[in-house]
């Protein structure tokens, strides 16, 4: 399966910014679906989580309550909706697919990564 995040861009603090993965491949449906994120100096941190069937969702702490992520399986989609939008959100943002139904936080467990898109938040 192949990704392109797409979505980013410059917001100021407290705006929502929605965050769109469209992958190809018949068989999207059957990989669960990660969101993770890289600011300058920093490793790569998990986001979000969705499993195949979009039952299941993982969030990091420091997005919980701000963040949703959903899936659409007809259209092979991911989005990541922020709001309330800090400038410590400010990243590069990439989706990522692993080749099970269950979702997953590790940056290990997952095999397929998209060319990530930037975010910036201004405070």
């Amino acid at each position: 399966v192949q990704l392109q995040a797409s979505g980013g861009g410059l917001v100021q603090a407290g705006d929502s910014l929605r965050l769109s993965c469209a992958a190809s491949g018949r068989s999207f449906r059957t990989y669960a679906m990660g969101w993770f994120r890289q600011a300058p100096g920093k490793e790569r941190e998990f986001v979000a989580s969705i499993s195949s069937g979009g039952v299941t969702t993982y969030y990091a702490d420091s997005v919980k309550g701000r963040c949703t992520i959903s899936r659409d399986n007809v259209q092979n989609t991911v989005l990541l909706q922020m709001n309330g939008l800090k400038p410590e959100d400010a990243a590069v943002y990439y989706c990522a697919a692993r080749n099970v139904w269950f979702a997953g936080t590790l940056q290990g467990e997952y095999d397929h990564w998209g060319q990530g898109t930037q975010v910036t938040v201004s405070s």
